[in-house]
């Protein structure tokens, strides 16, 4: 019966992004050998995560309260929306002290490929949120993926009759980059996106 319960928590575990069944099998044996210090309270904060962390109705960030905690925030500018595709994207750029204006989770991208259309993200929420008056611009923070420049792009059609400004993120060479080790389309981007010296 144990050997079944272990082998259930590995593939669950394995189940997380980063984790294969190796992986898995190894977090299982090191939870198993600190039951008390590390098992016991990650079950405790496990079941206090699924019971109280929510989907803010305003962003779509997550957060024990609706609205979240950013949307809370009354220091930040209510004059910029910045569109991401995931709440990783919303975490990712909060980790910057570079925007401190408001966020918007479109909870995926467009993809024909695996039925994602645009009723399945939520973009009318944004075109709404783009409507009132205090937004003065939407910065559109997609990946520089396929699906997520095509989401980009049908956002920035939809946004044209709002009158804001629609601004996306500068794409090319990061800091510490070398040119040798970038590829073609990281290059292709920098040169396009090239500002006087």
């Amino acid at each position: 019966m144990a050997e079944n319960q272990i082998d259930s928590l590995i593939q669950l575990l394995a189940k997380l992004p980063g984790l294969g069944p190796r992986s898995a099998r190894r977090a299982v044996l090191h939870l198993m050998k600190k039951r008390e210090s590390l098992l016991a309270p990650l079950t405790r904060a496990l079941e206090n995560a699924a019971e109280h962390i929510t989907t803010c109705s305003t962003c779509g960030n997550l957060d024990t309260r609706d609205p979240c905690a950013v949307c809370n925030d009354s220091r930040r500018n209510d004059n910029q929306i910045c569109v991401v595709e995931d709440v990783a994207d919303l975490w990712a750029l909060e980790r910057t002290p570079a925007f401190r204006g408001r966020f918007h989770v479109l909870g995926g991208t467009l993809s024909a490929l695996d039925g994602v259309g645009p009723e399945d993200l939520s973009i009318p929420e944004l075109l709404g949120r783009a409507r009132k008056d205090e937004v003065q611009e939407v910065i559109l923070a997609t990946n520089a993926t396929v699906d997520g420049q095509t989401t980009a792009h049908y956002i920035a059609e939809r946004l044209k009759d709002c009158n804001v400004k629609i601004s996306g993120l500068a794409h090319g060479v990061p800091v510490g980059g070398e040119l040798d080790y970038l590829d073609e389309g990281t290059l292709s981007a920098a040169l396009k996106a090239r500002h006087p010296v």
